[in-house]
């Protein structure tokens, strides 16, 4: 009977182990690097003259593809966004989320979940920082560079009360500023799609951060013109 209750307590014990050291795996991807990691070896390098484009991004990225699939899938689109996304988490998984598919062009939309202090607090400066770094990776590659501004945002109804609306507008500035000085395309969705408090405009979104399908199409033909606008640069 002791050897019983003994060999109950192993298998206890085994079993906590087992959930304690998985649990420590699973954080350990903190950039979600095993989201896309299948279909990154499924999907192989471009075919000859396939002109790759990938959108790298957050929440806003990842719905553009279940919400008007259409877009991605009538063209060399790749759509690598992950909900709840910041830039230090997309700057880690950029290499074999963007730089190992070969792309022409990549799309990046980044910067309204730092704001909302997803992965921590952050100011300005370190968004523009790590975004700079993927410009600067995707340059090292090759790979020209679409720098979107942040989506219009007037609150999070995640984190009500942090009034991103304003720190948004001074986060495209310098987005803007510096795609200016460094001859990068900048994709200003932001002018589009403001309401006058600088939030979205309702039409746009349900939770007045994530586009529907109206936002998406608005923002459709301006990232078509960036695109064509970024393969034409020397």
């Amino acid at each position: 009977m002791e050897e019983i209750i003994i060999m109950k307590k192993i298998l206890c014990t085994s079993a906590l182990i087992f959930l304690f050291f998985t649990g420590i795996l699973h954080s350990q991807d903190w950039a979600n690097l095993n989201r896309f990691r299948n279909e990154n070896e499924k999907l192989g390098l471009p075919s000859a003259g396939e002109n790759r484009v990938v959108f790298m991004g957050n929440s806003i990225t990842e719905g553009w593809i279940k919400i008007d699939s259409e877009f991605f899938f009538s063209k060399p689109y790749i759509d690598r966004g992950i909900s709840g996304q910041t830039t230090p988490q997309m700057l880690i998984r950029f290499k074999p989320d963007v730089v190992n598919l070969k792309p022409v062009v990549v799309v990046i939309l980044a910067g309204t979940n730092d704001i909302a202090g997803n992965t921590g607090p952050s100011t300005l400066e370190m968004i523009v920082d790590n975004i700079i770094s993927m410009v600067d990776i995707a340059k090292a590659h090759g790979i020209k560079v679409v720098l979107s501004s942040v989506l219009p945002a007037f609150d999070y109804p995640w984190k009500p009360g942090l009034n991103p609306a304003e720190k948004i507008v001074a986060l495209n500035k310098m987005l803007k500023e510096y795609a200016g000085k460094n001859g990068i395309i900048y994709l200003d969705y932001f002018s589009h799609m403001a309401d006058e408090r600088n939030g979205m405009k309702s039409e746009y979104s349900q939770d007045g951060v994530h586009p529907n399908l109206e936002g998406y199409k608005v923002m459709e033909p301006l990232v078509e013109d960036a695109i064509t606008n970024a393969m034409q640069l020397k």
